[in-house]
């Protein structure tokens, strides 16, 4: 029999997002695959929201009270009194101080080495400090990609063999009835233009990273000939987002641009089924789960050729310089006026999402986990294809 600990805390919020949805995704299939053979210990600092699994006898949750520093502190005291498991899972980027058993640890990406001025000073100096701890103390390193693999390994001189190589999943399945959409962050004239509306859709954190001054440049230029198109940017406000709105005022494009917020999957779902296309000019991604969603719902992707986006994108997207915003205008005009080109990527997408599963990701996280006790091969993944 093997028990696992697993830190649950990144699944148990509202708002998922990212690494939470990552989170979900693997608690479930643990869940399900939870036996005598193979049980979990879940720790949560709060009781589990209701959309995380039930517990049953082979899957139960540990509640350990506390907020400032909880991974360092009272999870790492809980371990050292009771110490009934075999291996230890963080599924992002920080291990305890203590473990008195082998520990893996999924690392998403290392944006914050390349692009610090994204991230708060607090935040920054915590991923600086313990996601190098983690990366040092772990038995085994689970990468979301090729490329956050490579990086690991320049910034923090892994032995190669150490790290696996495990590609994300991708989310928002489709419920019945998914046309009739509540706009719930658009007032109701906005929510009938956006319904007969043409449209480019973007999908991420409105911070610098995401390298939406680009993408404005280029669909201002867009629009300049196709005037009937719109922009529209879904996700939350991140971190120094000013100066994308200010730009926007700049160039007068108040009302060709329209930011959603953060929506519900229903709503994601009916923009990627709307969409002329998903451009997503990112400077720096670990995976890109917006490119699959997209493929996933007939959304043809215009993406960066930069950091794992061609990993996830395969011949499926187009691609541009994110630096260089005609050359994003370049790939707009040629998808808007090819029409076959269109299709061709709509199939295409269609194919290469089969190469990716919340299952497959899960499945192979757990081989990962076991294998850091029993010595066998973990399982070093480097490309689905």
């Amino acid at each position: 029999m093997i028990k696992i600990g697993v830190d649950g805390n990144e699944a148990n919020v509202e708002k998922k997002v990212g690494v939470s949805v990552y989170a979900l995704n693997i608690l479930k299939f643990f869940y399900k695959v939870a036996r005598q053979e193979t049980q979990f210990e879940i720790y949560l600092k709060n009781k589990p929201l209701t959309d995380l699994p039930q517990e049953n006898k082979y899957f139960k949750y540990k509640i350990i009270p506390g907020k400032f520093l909880w991974s360092q502190i009272y999870l790492p005291l809980y371990l050292f009194f009771h110490k009934n498991i075999d291996v230890y899972f963080s599924p992002a980027h920080y291990l305890p101080r203590f473990c008195p058993v082998p520990q893996v640890v999924a690392i998403h990406d290392l944006a914050y080495l390349y692009f610090p001025e994204d991230f708060t000073k607090k935040d920054l100096w915590q991923l600086k400090n313990w996601t190098g701890f983690s990366i040092k103390k772990a038995k085994q390193i689970i990468a979301v990609s090729k490329t956050t693999k490579k990086d690991i390994i320049k910034n923090y001189e892994v032995d190669e063999g150490k790290v696996a190589v495990i590609y994300n999943g991708y989310e928002k399945q489709a419920v019945k009835k998914t046309s009739a959409v509540k706009h719930s962050d658009i007032n109701q004239e906005q929510t009938a233009e956006v319904k007969s509306m043409k449209y480019i859709l973007f999908v991420g954190t409105i911070q610098p990273r995401k390298n939406l001054e680009v993408l404005v440049d280029a669909f201002d230029k867009f629009i300049r000939i196709n005037k009937d198109f719109k922009l529209i940017i879904v996700g939350k406000k991140g971190w120094l987002y000013e100066s994308i709105f200010k730009k926007i005022k700049t160039l007068n494009l108040e009302n060709k641009i329209i930011f959603t917020g953060h929506i519900s999957d229903q709503e994601l779902i009916w923009y990627y089924k709307n969409a002329f296309c998903l451009a997503l000019p990112s400077l720096y991604e670990g995976f890109g789960i917006p490119v699959l969603e997209a493929m996933s719902y007939d959304c043809p992707t215009i993406i960066s050729m930069t950091s794992s986006l061609p990993e996830i994108g395969g011949d499926a997207s187009l691609y541009f310089d994110p630096k260089n915003s005609d050359d994003l205008l370049e790939k707009l005009n040629t998808l808007y006026q090819n029409k076959q080109l269109r299709k061709g990527l709509i199939l295409k997408g269609k194919q290469r999402i089969k190469n990716f599963s919340w299952e497959k990701c899960a499945k192979e996280t757990l081989d990962v986990i076991t294998g850091s006790i029993t010595g066998s091969d973990p399982m070093l993944r480097s490309d689905p294809t």
